[in-house]
């Protein structure tokens, strides 16, 4: 059973949310040969103050 699981920076729309699990999905039943109702995909959205790079927060790269 395949587990994904997904960090992103929160901001996305639910419909965008979707898609992104709906194309996982995809991927992973092309990637591997899965069987569908067998895929699980976790989304954890963070607060963009909480997700850095090269110690540079995602809400300060916005600002810049």
């Amino acid at each position: 059973m395949p587990f994904i699981e997904v960090t992103l920076g929160d901001g996305r729309t639910p419909e965008q949310l979707r898609a992104l699990i709906s194309g996982l999905t995809t991927a992973t039943v092309g990637a591997i040969g899965a069987p569908k109702d067998s895929i699980r995909v976790v989304i954890r959205e963070v607060p963009r103050t909480h997700f850095a790079a090269g110690d540079v927060t995602l809400a300060e790269r916005e600002k810049q």
